[in-house]
């Protein structure tokens, strides 16, 4: 009978618990199907990174994620008390029933984030659940719960204190935890455990804290917390964890809770009573108009035509004074924006582009330099009327498909180029205009890289520095299409030796192929900033980047665009603020440049660019890319264009050609007559 009686882990860790967790969520589908688990919750260490990619990557297997936290609190109980601090927290279990326990705890994790000082482990008081329990469930944490911290501390009216308080506030949905990892700690407290929860009425769980997929991964593990303490294995006075931590079986946690049966049946329970998964949610962005009585549409339409009209006076119609002519001028003109427009109100992105120009018009006002467009956002007639970039579409018979294209639903993403110095200016300026509960940065995840692993696992081994080092450099680098582990060993021979012929260099090369891949730690991306049009915590977790004031989102940039917030990119580029301060130094002999009215057909300009006199020159000034314009010999503007496009692993493979066909010593190859127009220039 017991063979087949169920049971769900609510307390695993994923590799989302930076350093910690050792399981990538692929994984943690696999561990599931291959063990017939029909749910798991993911209780990652202080934040719920990884909440919207077990949603949307464990369903697909038949696998219900329940969303949930291992949340810091401070543990102090009654009156005034609860806002005490203490130097260590203890750590509750928070499980989201509902959308309305999911967006408690986004409430509950960000201010943890956001509130703690960042020098200290994020947390929260007490006092801070009143309000945001609400379709919680709570488990009360173990032996380093804040019950079993009293416990510990031989405090146990404060224990009842502690229990009291977070049963009526989790009135009906408090479990009290216990777990077997075969620790002393855990088997005194069992027993006051479970008579606190008889007293109290408080039903008993069973959980395994889970942080690897399987019982052999214990050394690499243990490895890994070392990596993240800064620790070495042979160490004794540092954090470490049972070989019990493991994605147990439900058998094997039958057997281990023989004795209390309910502990175990009710996981089942709670998993039932948990039936959410974080929906994905269309865009949402502020409301901005320019005109009151105008909605979104209306004012891109006429901001979009007062701008075209004022490009054509300052760059097409020239010296042209006949009405019937200039007219014949802009009719191209006002067709594609009239086409673009169109478009752009039906995929209902019209806001996305008025609050793009007033970000960039309010820079340009303040005197900070901004690029004048690139990407394929540089394809837009309404951009470059609007101001946001400098480029005329049409002279350069640049594709607007490339940027927006109905039948591939895409958000729009200008790549926004700011003086380097000058940018968080700009970011402020967003905050102050929308909120700043409403405008954050976004994260990004560091992993354990093939050569950063080696050395890594060498360290906290203690591997002489010397042989690390000849280790790491056997592995071919290449950012731009990085080489795993796996495929180093495959095609070095050399690795393959000193793994076969050394069992110091064998043992640290199979612990750094079981770490290889997993998070490390948790930075701000470079560019992407999300403006939402409420608090932000009411549509995705925020997390505090110690080195930032500034809020950052708790998904990365693959999900938090599902989560319903839009990314603006703000890049730094030192180009800008390098071309400033130049346009500064010649002023003072009293000569005035303006870089909008420069000619892109400079022949002087170009003889440097042949002579590959590119240092300082925006993504011309590579060695490799200086020899290929000594090779080319680029004079005109579509040349520049064609070879930044070239200079990219795979397309380089063209650039010989492209060479050639240019000089005449090749004859280009248009495959069809009718594609000629099109690929003449580029040959």
């Amino acid at each position: 009978m017991s063979k087949n009686k169920q049971f769900i882990h609510l307390r695993l860790h994923s590799a989302y618990s930076l350093a910690e967790g050792a399981i990538q969520i692929k994984e943690l589908a696999k561990q599931c199907v291959g063990n017939k688990m029909p749910a798991v919750a993911v209780t990652d260490t202080n934040n719920m990174f990884g909440a919207l990619d077990v949603s949307l990557n464990l369903p697909p297997h038949g696998i219900q994620p329940i969303i949930g936290c291992t949340l810091a609190i401070r543990h102090d109980a009654g009156g005034d008390s609860l806002n005490q601090r203490t130097p260590e927290p203890g750590w509750i279990v928070l499980l989201a029933q509902t959308q309305i326990g999911y967006e408690n705890l986004m409430v509950l994790v960000s201010k943890a984030h956001l509130d703690s000082d960042p020098s200290e482990t994020p947390q929260i008081s007490m006092n801070d659940l009143s309000g945001y329990t609400g379709d919680l469930i709570c488990l009360t944490g173990g032996v380093n719960g804040p019950v079993g911290k009293y416990l510990q501390d031989g405090e146990p009216q404060k224990a009842d204190d502690c229990l009291t308080y977070l049963s009526s506030i989790f009135a009906g949905r408090l479990y009290m935890e216990l777990s077997r990892h075969g620790l002393t700690l855990q088997d005194q407290l069992e027993g006051p455990f479970i008579d606190l929860a008889y007293k109290y009425d408080i039903p008993l769980v069973a959980t395994n804290q889970v942080f690897f997929p399987k019982r052999k991964m214990y050394e690499a593990h243990d490895a890994l917390l070392c990596i993240a303490g800064g620790n070495y294995v042979e160490q004794t006075d540092r954090r470490k964890e049972t070989p019990e931590h493991y994605f147990k079986s439900a058998a094997e946690m039958v057997e281990l809770f023989k004795d209390i049966p309910e502990a175990i049946d009710n996981t089942v329970v709670i998993a039932q009573r948990c039936a959410f998964k974080v929906p994905t949610i269309d865009p949402i962005l502020p409301n901005f108009t320019i005109d009151e009585g105008m909605d979104e549409s209306e004012s891109l339409r006429k901001v979009s035509n007062e701008g075209l009209e004022a490009r054509l006076v300052a760059h097409v119609y020239g010296d042209e004074k006949d009405e019937a002519k200039r007219a014949e001028i802009a009719k191209p003109y006002y067709e594609r924006l009239e086409y673009e427009l169109g478009i752009i109100i039906k995929m209902e992105f019209p806001g996305y582009f008025l609050i793009v120009m007033d970000f960039i018009q309010w820079s340009k006002d303040q005197d900070i330099p901004v690029g004048p467009g690139r990407g394929s956002g540089a394809g837009s007639v309404v951009a470059w009327s609007l101001k946001i970039t400098d480029l005329d579409p049409l002279k350069f018979g640049l594709l607007f498909e490339r940027f927006l294209n109905p039948e591939r639903v895409s958000m729009p993403d200008f790549d926004i180029d700011f003086c380097q110095d000058k940018r968080e200016l700009v970011i402020k300026y967003v905050q102050d205009k929308y909120g700043h509960d409403q405008v954050a940065q976004i994260i990004t995840f560091g992993k354990l890289q093939a050569r950063a692993v080696v050395r890594d696992v060498g360290r906290v081994l203690q591997v002489p520095y010397g042989q690390v080092d000849r280790l790491s450099k056997l592995i071919p680098s290449n950012p731009a299409n990085p080489m795993t582990l796996p495929e180093a060993i495959e095609s070095e021979k050399k690795l393959r030796e000193e793994i076969d012929n050394d069992p110091n260099t064998k043992r640290l090369i199979t612990i750094a192929l079981q770490l290889e891949g997993l998070f490390r730690h948790a930075s701000t991306h470079a560019a992407g900033v999300v403006i939402g049009d409420r608090p932000l915590d009411q549509l995705v977790p925020l997390y505090r980047d110690p080195r930032s004031d500034m809020p950052v989102t708790q998904y990365n940039m693959k999900f938090v665009e599902q989560a319903g917030l839009v990314k603006f990119d703000f890049l730094g580029l030192k180009t800008l603020t390098v071309l400033k301060k130049a346009i500064e130094f010649i002023a003072d002999r009293d000569i005035g440049i303006n870089l909008e009215q420069l000619p892109l057909d400079d022949t002087p300009s170009f003889e440097l660019l042949c002579k590959g006199d590119t240092v300082g020159v925006f993504q011309l000034e590579s060695s490799g890319m200086q020899s290929v314009l000594m090779n080319l010999k680029p004079d005109m503007f579509e040349d520049i264009i064609a070879v930044v496009a070239l200079y990219r692993p795979g397309p380089m493979d063209n650039i010989p050609r492209y060479i050639s066909c240019k000089h005449g010593e090749e004859e280009p190859d248009y495959l069809h007559p009718l594609l000629e127009e099109i690929l003449t220039e580029t040959y």
